[in-house]
């Protein structure tokens, strides 16, 4: 959704609607942030995999992740909107070409906080988990490794 929305972004924001512009905007803005938040899960998911392996039986996980998946954006989407629906809006980049036109936020502090900052977080956490599957994935050779050796002598 996030590739329909944003490829057909300018030709929605060439009809000169606000409310349309904003409705296109908050769409392409849930969808991004639902991509990087599954992106997320995703890691959580591979840190359970690898790193807790047995006894990791979470009650009704696929729901829960699909909660957190789906609302966590809706959530940042809802205080944006709370806070000023005008934050979204139709920003030109050039007068002279009509389709040039793109519905988006509007805000330099909107989107440096509900977007390049819900990003660098879940690139930190995503960061955090792969150094932690990878210290596990070493122990776990370290250790293969040393009984092998032992059962060589």
């Amino acid at each position: 959704m996030l590739n329909v929305v944003f490829l057909a972004n300018s030709w929605l924001s060439s009809f000169n609607q606000p409310g349309f512009c904003i409705t296109v905007a908050v769409l392409l803005h849930y969808f991004l942030l639902a991509a990087f938040t599954w992106m997320c899960l995703e890691s959580v998911h591979f840190y359970l995999a690898f790193v807790k392996v047995f006894n990791i039986y979470v009650p009704k996980y696929l729901l829960k992740c699909c909660i957190a998946g789906w609302g966590i954006p809706a959530i940042v989407i809802t205080i944006v909107l709370i806070i000023n629906k005008d934050f979204y809006g139709n920003g030109s980049h050039s007068q002279s070409n009509p389709f040039s036109n793109f519905c988006w936020i509007q805000e330099n502090i909107v989107f440096y906080i509900s977007v390049v900052a819900y990003i660098f977080l879940i690139f930190l956490t995503n960061t955090a988990m792969f150094i932690t599957v990878l210290l596990q994935i070493h122990a776990v050779k370290t250790r293969t490794q040393k009984r092998s050796r032992f059962w060589k002598k």
